[in-house]
């Protein structure tokens, strides 16, 4: 008997329309010009699919005929493979290592204390608030060296940035001027048209057009 996936005729994504994991997957697939369902999941009973096939009924999900991956960064980077072009990792095994590492950081430094902050709880969100804040500050002059993270193209790395820049104002976290390089960054980043197809009603109001 076939799978619920399996009887999917097309890739199928299951997204949080306000989860930055969810987004970056998004955003992948807006950048490589994927086709695949994508369907909100906002609260309340987790579809079918979900319940059956990944065990910890987490977002985002991805169904591929027979494969289902819950994890963004996996996710991410099956899509870079399956669909290589435009690429969006490094060839060169030493370059794909470093972007691996950029990611991991971003999710350890960074993302760990955007959740703290979506969280709500007062002393723990403030607390995050400032340590994003800061830790981005103080990285900030090396976004004014390139064009994109690191690098002259758009990679990896930059869709997994740019889900946590869109949500810094959304979480009143403003960066000072000393950042400014950092906030071009940005603002490359969100006028592409990959970012702005990727973004859901309730992305779009997280943030003034």
């Amino acid at each position: 008997m076939a799978t619920i996936a399996s009887r999917r005729p097309v890739m199928t994504l299951y997204s949080g329309p306000a989860c930055p994991y969810s987004h970056r997957v998004r955003l992948v697939l807006a950048e490589k010009g994927i086709s695949a369902e994508v369907i909100d999941v906002d609260g309340g009973t987790l579809p079918e699919d979900l319940v059956e096939l990944n065990p910890y009924g987490s977002l985002p999900t991805l169904f591929d005929r027979d494969l289902v991956l819950y994890n963004a960064q996996i996710i991410a980077e099956y899509l870079d493979e399956r669909y290589p072009h435009p690429p969006l990792m490094p060839v060169d095994p030493v370059a794909r290592a470093r972007t691996k590492l950029y990611i991991h950081r971003i999710e350890r430094d960074w993302m760990t204390l955007l959740d703290q902050v979506a969280q709500g709880d007062d002393g723990q969100s403030s607390r995050a608030r400032k340590d994003i804040r800061d830790s981005l500050t103080v990285i900030a002059p090396i976004f004014g060296q390139k064009p994109f993270f690191m690098s002259d193209e758009f990679s990896l790395v930059d869709c997994a940035l740019a889900p946590l820049l869109w949500r810094l104002e959304c979480y009143d976290i403003e960066l000072p001027p000393q950042a400014q390089a950092l906030q071009s960054y940005a603002e490359r980043l969100f006028a592409r048209a990959g970012f702005r197809d990727s973004l859901t009603p309730a992305e779009r109001e997280m943030h003034r057009l």
